[in-house]
């Protein structure tokens, strides 16, 4: 199958074919913006260095990591050191990794549960790592009669792999997620929880800055200094994939734009649909078809 070398052109093909799509990205192709889509997506790095932020999380991203990002969590990738950082994404539709799932073996656990201490992330072993790309290998070999049964026969071995992967016992005392107590980490980990619990409710950066005792400017620096994004980006960005979730379950446009905080209704169409590309209404009608 074609390895693309865009994240998203990857993300456009598997919404399109509705399967999945793998990507091998360089430091030379921009960043996006903190973003949500309706794909899951696992992250490996290869080698470099970068910091994610994953919906209420700041992770270090270094070489053997791997991510499994829910199609509503909201994600930025930014950039830690000048080492050129290399990584493969995969972009997966949800629906069609369900079809490879059993009642013994469900494959969407490593995307729809989290531990209090790893989160989204793992660290895969050597032999993990070349395990992985063997994977990665097989999918880029060009084949004619039977490539697509064939690539389908990879993707779920390749996913019963991860699932174990993120299934395995961690050892917290080998790398710890969250930052030290007092540390920019910390307080940086303290803001995106009451960000993340309080999305129905007025947010702005007066506010937080008075709530957690800091001035308006230097919140507004380590904010953007460990995320990559500014704090409205953020909390608009989160309220969309609260928003996606609600319509999903059929709530109301009108009440779902109230449950997310968007004080505006009218604000909360065109955000939506800048970020979506459809707009709240499609939106549900999309997911309840």
């Amino acid at each position: 199958m074609l390895i693309y070398d865009s994240c998203q052109s990857a993300i456009r093909s598997c919404v399109e074919t509705k399967t999945f799509a793998v990507a091998r990205l360089y430091n030379d192709e921009k960043t996006m913006n903190i973003h949500i889509h309706d794909c899951y997506e696992v992250y490996f790095s290869i080698s470099g260095g970068k910091q994610f932020l994953i919906d209420n999380r700041v992770y270090e991203f270094g070489p053997g990591d791997i991510f499994f990002i829910n199609q509503f969590e909201s994600h930025y990738l930014s950039k830690i050191d000048q080492t050129s950082h290399v990584r493969v994404v995969l972009s997966i539709y949800p629906e069609y990794l369900r079809r490879f799932s059993t009642e013994q073996t469900d494959l969407n656990h490593c995307f729809t549960c989290r531990d209090s201490v790893w989160g989204h992330k793992r660290s895969l072993t050597g032999d993990q790592r070349k395990r992985f790309m063997y994977f990665i290998h097989k999918l880029s070999q060009e084949r004619e009669y039977g490539q697509d049964v064939l690539d389908q026969a990879v993707f779920a071995e390749m996913m019963t792999f991860l699932n174990q992967v993120f299934l395995a016992c961690p050892d917290p005392a080998r790398d710890g997620v969250r930052g030290i107590p007092g540390s920019r980490h910390s307080q940086i980990d303290d803001i995106l929880d009451y960000i993340n619990q309080h999305l129905s409710e007025n947010l702005g950066i007066q506010m937080l800055a008075s709530h957690f005792y800091l001035s308006s400017s230097y919140l507004c620096r380590i904010f953007k200094d460990s995320t990559g994004t500014t704090i409205n980006q953020y909390i608009t960005a989160k309220r969309i994939s609260r928003a996606k979730v609600l319509l999903a379950e059929g709530h109301p446009v009108a009440e779902t734009s109230s449950l997310c905080g968007f004080g505006d209704y009218s604000n909360f169409l065109k955000s939506f649909t800048k970020a979506v590309g459809v707009s709240p209404k499609k939106y549900a009608a999309f997911t309840w078809n």
